[in-house]
C-alpha cells in the first residue's frame, strides 16, 4: 500500500525591512533571519520571506517595501512597515506558521488571525516596549536568543542561540597583531574603551561598523582614528568582513550594556580569533573564560587580558563554534520548535 507523502510546512518569515535580506553590510536581525530561512529551504521546508524586494532567498519572495528604509531616505520607515507587516497578516491562511523577525509591530496583528505565530525577540530596547509583548504572550510563542535576554515578566517557548554557516567563515590558524572592534560605534558597543586599551598596550586597533552615534564618533572615536594605530573602516561586508575577523589577534567587545546575542563575538570565534568582553548579557553563554578569550569588567582588566592571549588556542575558539553555533543546530531547533507548536 502506497503511503502518501506529507506536505511540507508552510512557513511565512517575516524580516525587517531596515536592511535587505541578506544585508550587504551591517543588518543583524536580517542575516539571522536569511540564515534560517535558507537552512530550511535546504530543508525542505516551503518557506516565503516576506522583506524588501531587492532580498534575496532561495525560498519565495513576498514583498511591498521597494528598498530598505535605512538605506534609501525616500522610504518612510512608519509607512512602509505598516505596509510589510499587514501584507504577511492579510496572507496568514496560506500558511501553517508566521514567525515573526520584525520586533513588536505584527504582535498587534496576532489576534486578528487563526495561523500560529512565534517571534524572535532579538533583544528588547527599552523597557516602554515590553507591556506590548506583555500584552500578547498568551497568543504568540516567544524566542529567547540568549538566557541572559529572557525578561522575567515574559513567557517564553524556547532559547535558541544564533548559528552561522561555518564555510563562510575561514580558520585563520595564525591570526595577527592587531586587535579589532568590530560593531556599531555607539557608546553601548564600547569603541571608546576598545581604543583605550589598544592604546595601553601599544598595539594597532582596526575598526569596523556603522556609525549610529554621530556625537560620539566625533568625540571619542574621530580623533583617535590617524591610519597608523586607529584604523576606521566602515561597514564591512563580505569577504572583506571574514579576513578582518581572522587577522586580528583578538576581538575587543567592551560593551556598555547586557548585549542580547553578539553575532560578531561568535564570527570572530569562528575564524580562530579570541574574544575579550565585558562580562555582561549573553558574553558569558558565548566566551568561555579562559578557553575561548576572556571576561573582563574594567579596561584595566581587558589591558590584562591582552597579556595572556598567547594561553589560547585558536583551534579550540573554532571548535566552540562548530560545537554550539551553527546555523544547521539553530534551524533544527527551530524547526523542532514549529513541529511542536502544530502538534
Amino acid at each position: 500500500m502506497q503511503t502518501l507523502k506529507e506536505p511540507p510546512l508552510r512557513i511565512a518569515m517575516l524580516a525587517p525591512i531596515s536592511w535587505r535580506t541578506p544585508p550587504r553590510h551591517y543588518g543583524p536581525w536580517e542575516l539571522v533571519t536569511s540564515l534560517l530561512t535558507e537552512a530550511l529551504v535546504a530543508r525542505g521546508v516551503d518557506v516565503t520571506l516576506f522583506a524588501t524586494l531587492d532580498s534575496i532567498t532561495a525560498g519565495k519572495l513576498a514583498g511591498v517595501c521597494p528598498r530598505p528604509y535605512s538605506e534609501d531616505p525616500t522610504i518612510d520607515a512608519k509607512v512602509w512597515e505598516l505596509l510589510h507587516v499587514s501584507h504577511v497578516f492579510e496572507r496568514a491562511s496560506e500558511f501553517d506558521l508566521i514567525h515573526n523577525q520584525a520586533d513588536f509591530v505584527p504582535l498587534a496583528f496576532s489576534r486578528l488571525v487563526d495561523t500560529p505565530i512565534v517571534t524572535t525577540i532579538h533583544g528588547l530596547s527599552s523597557e516602554r516596549i515590553v507591556p506590548v509583548f506583555k500584552r500578547y504572550d498568551d497568543r504568540v510563542s516567544y524566542v529567547a536568543i540568549s538566557d541572559a535576554d529572557r525578561h522575567a515578566d515574559l513567557r517564553y517557548a524556547a532559547t535558541i542561540h544564533h548559528g552561522l554557516s561555518l564555510d563562510e567563515f575561514p580558520f585563520d590558524p595564525r591570526g595577527g597583531e592587531d586587535l579589532l572592534f568590530f560593531g556599531r560605534i555607539h557608546p553601548d558597543k564600547g569603541a571608546a574603551e576598545a581604543i583605550e586599551t589598544a592604546a595601553r598596550v601599544g598595539r594597532r586597533l582596526v575598526m569596523a561598523g556603522i556609525v549610529q552615534d554621530q556625537h560620539y564618533y566625533e568625540h571619542l572615536v574621530a580623533p583617535a582614528v590617524d591610519g597608523t594605530n586607529v584604523v576606521y573602516d566602515g561597514p564591512v561586508g563580505g569577504e572583506k568582513r571574514t579576513r578582518m575577523l581572522g587577522a586580528a589577534r583578538a576581538l575587543l567587545h567592551l560593551i556598555n550594556f547586557d548585549e542580547p546575542f553578539g553575532l560578531s563575538v561568535i564570527e570572530a570565534m569562528a575564524c580562530g580569533t579570541p574574544v575579550i568582553a565585558c562580562n555582561r548579557g549573553s558574553m558569558r553563554e558565548l566566551v568561555e573564560h579562559g578557553v575561548t578569550g576572556f571576561l573582563v569588567d574594567s579596561v584595566d582588566d581587558a589591558v590584562d587580558a591582552v597579556a595572556r592571549l598567547h594561553e589560547i588556542d585558536r583551534r579550540a575558539c573554532r571548535a566552540a563554534i562548530a560545537a554550539r553555533f551553527t546555523v544547521d543546530q539553530m534551524a533544527d531547533r527551530y524547526l523542532s520548535l514549529y513541529r511542536s507548536l502544530l502538534g
